[in-house]
């Protein structure tokens, strides 16, 4: 096999923009030339990478998944070669980092700001996806590390907990239990609730807890984002257990918020595949995160 580096470029233009024309002006190639170094590498795979047609450029299966590895590959290959000729000294790059949606929102912001703040030659690329994808996307080496809640299975990573986030009971004010100041798991039993689904880091661990104390509950809804169960909180639909870092920084005005006891946290952890040590750029990175976990 005999791919070239241009033609992965001119693969990776094109995968882009859909459109070989605009793949042409950004890669400084004619679209003759374009189409002429698709067929060569498709030619070289043995695989068929796109389908064209005359109004749009779509990427079979096989496109998808080169185009999916593709970003990460480059980028090393653009930093190696950086760092190799002593045009950035290992301090220009970018560094790719997988999060869970809650994580997501109410961490890695601060995270990406502060990082803007102390290494803005840095850019810190963050992709929100449900814990399961992230820890595939570590695993696949798409991204440099994840931040995740603690997985259940980690033989082949290696893990750093940063932050450990409490759970809690959400309720409308007229709930029987809103008196109170805190809230014992057992207590829950017998009510209706509404809980993150299994795409969460966090169900498992909700589920563990509530049969550890003997409460027997009715899950009457399972949502994807914390936003959706308040919502239907307020609706007098269930009461939920959430983890404290979904709620949001001004606060639920309409909805109770208590602290369960025993306090059951959920660890949150960086990850990245323990055959393989971060880049430099991304050990910094990695190390602003945690410092910035620690002063919540």
């Amino acid at each position: 096999m005999n791919v070239t580096l241009r033609q992965l470029r001119v693969f990776q233009a094109v995968a882009e923009e859909r459109n070989f024309s605009r793949a042409g002006d950004r890669v400084g190639l004619t679209q003759p030339a374009v189409s002429r170094a698709i067929v060569e590498l498709e030619s070289q795979l043995g695989l068929k990478l796109l389908d064209r047609t005359t109004r749009e450029v779509v990427l079979t299966e096989a496109g998808q998944s080169l185009a999916l590895r593709l970003d990460r590959v480059l980028d090393e290959l653009d930093q190696a070669l950086a760092e190799v000729h002593g045009m950035a000294g290992a301090r220009r790059g970018k560094v790719r980092v997988a999060s869970s949606p809650t994580l997501s929102a109410n961490l890695m912001p601060a995270c990406i700001a502060e990082c803007a703040r102390r290494d803005p030659e840095i850019e810190l690329v963050l992709l929100d996806r449900i814990q399961q994808d992230v820890l595939d996307s570590v695993r696949a080496g798409e991204v440099d590390f994840g931040v995740v809640v603690e997985p259940p299975s980690a033989d082949d990573l290696h893990c750093e907990a940063i932050l450990d986030d409490p759970f809690c009971l959400v309720m409308a004010p007229g709930h029987r239990l809103a008196e109170k100041a805190s809230v014992r798991w057992p207590m829950l039993d017998g009510e209706q609730l509404v809980l993150l689904d299994y795409a969460s880091g966090s169900r498992r661990l909700i589920d563990d807890a509530l049969a550890a104390h003997g409460a027997r509950c009715e899950v009457r809804q399972q949502v994807g984002h914390p936003t959706t169960a308040f919502r239907m909180v307020e609706q007098g639909i269930g009461i939920s257990v959430m983890p404290a870092m979904a709620m949001p920084p001004s606060g639920l005005p309409a909805l109770v918020v208590r602290p369960l006891l025993p306090k059951i946290r959920r660890s949150i952890m960086l990850v990245h595949r323990r055959n393989r040590a971060p880049s430099p750029l991304a050990q910094r990175v990695w190390a602003l995160i945690r410092e910035v976990a620690g002063r919540r």
